[in-house]
């Protein structure tokens, strides 16, 4: 599943090229992937304009005009392309990023009235593309539980060791993937977070000091913000908003580097353990677990 890096990504993307374009036409295939009443879709989706393009998490939102928010969700296989004068794809690097469209992947395809198109493409077809009314968008089950965005100004160290402490007899790992406790970190970005702090991944809440907890914050929003910058990770399965790998990975300091030297004891190799049911990677030099 997508990190927040990659998801800022494509949403940046599309704000770039769809806002302003008038929806003319849509259709799908399947209903898990769009399961929206025709009558709702012809009256609140064909006609409407794009007026911005938003991200909650790792789930973007498509606002149209003022009423309505179309919600998706890529999920694993995800895709988004533009087709028009200017092509970009974003997402999972198949060859429906630069092949013709739609095809057997597609799932949803959105007609523009300037004759401009963007499919919603997904292989396994766990994604989906979702029309809510804007003013409950924020009451979604999901926006509810999810944790706050650790990039957003207001969050704070303090908001970070505040939601750890939901979690304190788990390992910071566990809870760094919660998505109540914060939202869009996943492993990559997780492993590099506690990599940053020295922290071993299966140290307990408990047992984590409130000035590692501020290393932590401090590392997860650089990290981030740098992935961001980068287009996100090539590694997993994202192609950022031109079309091409993100070169995040090529930055990493732990994760994926297995048998490689750390970058603070190149003498010292990277190992890959398993915390919280995930392939995790550690310097066991840098980050002792405290038990």
């Amino acid at each position: 599943m997508p990190e927040l890096p990659e998801v800022e990504t494509v949403r940046r993307g599309l704000h770039r090229l769809i806002i302003g374009r008038t929806i003319s036409k849509v259709t799908h295939d399947t209903g898990k992937s769009f399961p929206n009443s025709e009558a709702d879709v012809l009256q609140f989706v064909v006609g409407a304009n794009v007026t911005d393009v938003r991200r909650r998490a790792k789930v973007l939102l498509v606002d149209l005009g003022t009423e309505y928010t179309l919600v998706i969700h890529l999920k694993m296989t995800g895709q988004l392309v533009f087709v028009g004068a200017e092509r970009f794809g974003a997402g999972h690097p198949t060859d429906s990023l630069v092949g013709e469209l739609p095809d057997r992947s597609t799932r949803v395809t959105i007609d523009f009235q300037d004759g401009t198109h963007l499919y919603f493409n997904d292989q396994r077809k766990f994604g989906w593309v979702k029309l809510y009314p804007t003013v409950e968008v924020p009451n979604i089950n999901f926006m509810q539980k999810v944790g706050p965005e650790p990039l957003e100004d207001h969050f704070t160290a303090q908001t970070l060791y505040d939601r750890l402490q939901r979690r304190k007899n788990t390992t910071i790992k566990a809870a760094i993937l919660d998505q109540t406790v914060l939202a869009g970190v996943g492993n990559i970005y997780a492993d590099e977070g506690l990599w940053g702090a020295c922290i071993h991944p299966a140290t307990r809440v408990k047992d984590v000091s409130r000035d590692q907890v501020n290393d932590l914050w401090r590392e997860i929003r650089e990290v981030m913000t740098l992935a961001i910058e980068k287009g996100g990770s090539s590694n997993h399965t994202y192609i950022n908003a031109e079309g091409k790998k993100g070169s995040y990975m090529d930055f990493a300091r732990a994760f994926r580097r297995e048998g490689l030297g750390c970058p603070r004891h190149p003498e010292t190799m990277i190992e890959k353990i398993k915390v919280a049911g995930r392939g995790t990677h550690i310097c066991p030099i840098c980050q002792v677990q405290i038990r």
